[in-house]
């Protein structure tokens, strides 16, 4: 995506997840890729008041060449970058009902949400689970890495959930979908769920032609 355009994009992306209340306070930090590197929200900034022209752009060998310093979660989304040759854009979000879920002491490996929502395995695929590693801590990015690619999405324990996607419409829906998904999983009376049968995943992964 040409840089202005991307800016922008970015901007709004920031504006539609406060507006959604998925992105309180400075909570949370976006990326996108661009011809001569990439786009990255400042440290400390509110992702409901961006502004383009302050934007964070990084080289392609991620260090800073203008704008305000970047977050200080830019591992994270290198890592990203670096393992998915499609990866175009990420999403790390604090959102309320992902984020309860990453403060469970009973979360799996893998999987934190079990496959009920067709949805969720369209949109966000398999999750990987990732062990509490301090905010801005290059061990996140370093853990992702570890993961070789294979995720397009992970769930920071006691931080909060990560998408990647082919664009940035794509990785914002993931995060979208995950938090709607998160908030019906933890819903009281929800329990016990109906779970797609392997059969029915095999079906929607054949169709869709999904990772999974």
């Amino acid at each position: 995506m040409p840089e202005a355009q991307a800016r922008q994009a970015l901007v709004e992306a920031g504006r539609h997840f406060a507006a959604m209340g998925m992105a309180i306070g400075s909570a949370g930090n976006l990326s996108i890729r661009i011809p001569d590197g990439y786009l990255v929200t400042p440290t400390n900034a509110a992702l409901g008041r961006l502004d383009p022209a302050r934007l964070s752009k990084l080289d392609a060998g991620f260090m800073p060449v203008s704008g305000d310093p970047p977050t200080k979660e830019v591992s994270l989304h290198r890592a990203f970058y670096e393992t998915r040759s499609d990866c175009e854009a990420v999403v790390h979000l604090h959102s309320t009902h992902a984020a309860a879920l990453s403060f469970r002491a009973d979360l799996p490996e893998q999987d934190p949400i079990p496959p009920f929502s067709p949805y969720f395995i369209m949109r966000v695929g398999r999750v990987a689970v990732l062990p509490y590693a301090r905010p801005g801590s290059d061990r996140i990015g370093e853990m992702i890495r570890a993961l070789g690619g294979r995720y397009r999405a992970v769930l920071l324990a006691n931080h909060g959930p990560v998408t990647a996607g082919r664009s940035l419409t794509e990785a914002i829906s993931a995060a979208e979908e995950f938090e709607e998904t998160a908030r019906l999983f933890l819903m009281p009376g929800i329990h016990p769920l109906r779970l797609l049968s392997e059969a029915e995943i095999a079906d929607l992964v054949a169709t869709f032609r999904l990772e999974w």
